[in-house]
């Protein structure tokens, strides 16, 4: 027998699977580290805590299931996108990554959109400046900390550093480097128009392959300490995202997936390349070679139920305990009870701002229609429908781009949710699926180093023998009619508020 691992390196923890090459979980491993927050709106990690935290992932599952070093086929990489790895000649950490969720970077943005040009920057990496990814927070080091800019000989993505722990090598993937705005995403490569504009050495990055390929092999040094054999290949891998999409399947035209977990995500695989220039979702190389994937985020998905949840429903909290279920479980039961439109109830799920498709950082929720007979129960609805609302916008832009989907997975703790799961398909008018592995990313990446050890041919062959549909939601062809004059108005309420949304956040 075969068997492939899958490291995925996420903000709160790195998880380690190993598969059989059927996609079987053989043993899982979560090593877990801090989130540095030295000021306001910084967010930083230590890339010694994710590679002591892959290394004893590794060494755990192989101790866990007693396989054989040499059975063990390849390893795939995974992992939070958009995060700065700087190290000097002798490959060591020069100073803390600064991961994807810092906001440090707006003077950047502003220099990179000058530098550049605006329509330009959408034109090569799909998106403009964007505080969050990788050329600002560069420049960011170059001009606050010019002594570690000086030092500074590679630039890496937190999964990339784990593959130079692993293999000695400087290599990334397209799909990660997409996200890092000095990357052609139309060509899948680095943008030497961008690099020269920013004035960044090109020579500070590492090879770029594509998702399935061997990047490098395991050194004696790295088979020592997790215990598999030396030589393992180590493929590409892929973003967060994009291994997520290979491991429900996600890897034909008209195939997508919806994730509801703080934030929402709708991902769509493209043979083609489709940009949109007014920004509003995100376009990246994708972890099958020759294609793309559309991306759509809406910030308060799960987040806003999680808020009702926290500051309304401890009567639920308390039942649920009592009786030894989630409380997410009554809440579904209660908000089930309620008809489509919650009463003529809608709510935004503008908690944290909104990306797509206004990508509005003053953007904050709003009940609108709330009246004297609106119980718990209508306003639990109205959570769950605006969000439902919310990623149906993603949805549409993609079928604006001449991008259209016929098959749907839902991820994430909200597509554990039959209910929502509904919401979903009435809205999207297609089936909403689940998938029968939860491994996600980890599964994702290991299928990707199946292929790139000869198991598989190419990533859908590999997707086709591994992966399979659960639980299947299909529209309700009533419920189809009903959402629409519902969703309808919903659209029309955030260019009615736009102009009082920045009113309201220079108030004191």
């Amino acid at each position: 027998m075969a068997y492939l691992i899958g490291v995925d390196i996420g903000t709160s923890g790195t998880k380690t699977v190993l598969f059989t090459e059927k996609g079987e979980v053989v043993a899982s491993y979560t090593g877990e580290y801090p989130l540095y927050q030295p000021q306001n709106g910084y967010a930083e990690q230590e890339p010694s805590d994710w590679w002591n935290a892959s290394v004893a992932g590794i060494a755990s599952v192989l101790h866990q299931s007693g396989v054989k070093k040499e059975d063990v086929k390849g390893i795939g990489l995974s992992g939070q996108m958009h995060g700065l790895v700087m190290l000097d000649k002798s490959g060591e950490v020069i100073r803390r990554s600064i991961i994807w969720c810092d906001q440090r970077t707006a003077k950047e943005c502003e220099e990179i959109d000058a530098a550049v040009g605006r329509e330009r920057m959408i034109a090569i990496t799909s998106n403009t400046a964007v505080t969050g990814f990788t050329a600002a927070k560069i420049l960011w080091v170059r001009n606050h900390e010019p002594e570690n800019y000086a030092r500074c000989a590679h630039i890496l993505l937190p999964k990339d550093y784990i593959r130079f722990k692993l293999t000695g090598e400087f290599a990334t993937e397209v799909s990660d480097a997409s996200g890092m705005q000095i990357f052609d995403v139309a060509q899948r490569n680095w943008s030497d128009e961008i690099l020269d504009k920013l004035q960044i050495d090109k020579s500070l990055l590492g090879k770029v392959y594509e998702s399935p390929e061997i990047t490098g092999r395991l050194t004696a040094a790295a088979a020592e300490k997790t215990g598999l054999a030396p030589g393992t290949p180590v493929v590409g891998g892929a973003g967060d995202n994009a291994a997520a999409a290979v491991g429900t399947g996600v890897v034909r035209d008209g195939r997508a997936f919806t994730t509801i977990g703080t934030s929402g995500v709708v991902f769509a695989h493209s043979s083609h390349i489709a940009i949109d220039p007014a920004n509003r979702i995100h376009t990246f190389c994708c972890a099958v070679p020759g294609a793309w994937h559309l991306m759509g985020v809406t910030q308060g998905a799960g987040l806003s139920l999680k808020w009702f949840r926290d500051h309304f429903c401890q009567a639920e909290i308390d039942t649920a305990t009592g009786m030894g279920v989630d409380p997410y479980f009554l809440m579904d039961q209660e908000a089930a009870t309620v008809p489509i439109g919650a009463n003529r109830l809608l709510y935004l799920p503008y908690l944290m701002g909104e990306r797509t498709p206004h990508l509005d950082p003053n953007a904050r929720g709003v009940f609108f229609g709330l009246s004297a007979i609106h119980t718990k129960k209508d306003l639990l609805r109205a959570v769950m429908e605006g969000v439902s609302y919310s990623l149906k916008d993603c949805l549409s832009i993609f079928e604006d781009m001449g991008v259209s989907i016929h098959d749907m997975m839902a991820c994430g703790g909200g597509g554990s949710s039959p209910l929502w799961r509904q919401m979903l398909a009435d809205l999207y008018a297609c089936d909403v699926k689940t998938v029968g592995s939860k491994e996600g990313p980890a599964l994702g990446v290991a299928i990707l180093a199946g292929v790139g050890c000869g198991l598989y041919a190419n990533v859908p062959e590999a997707c086709d023998a591994i992966i399979t549909a659960d639980k299947i939601q299909h529209p309700i062809p009533e419920n189809v009619r009903a959402y629409q004059p519902y969703y309808q108005l919903y659209t029309k309420l955030y260019p009615a508020l736009k102009e009082n949304y920045s009113i309201l956040a220079s108030l004191s």
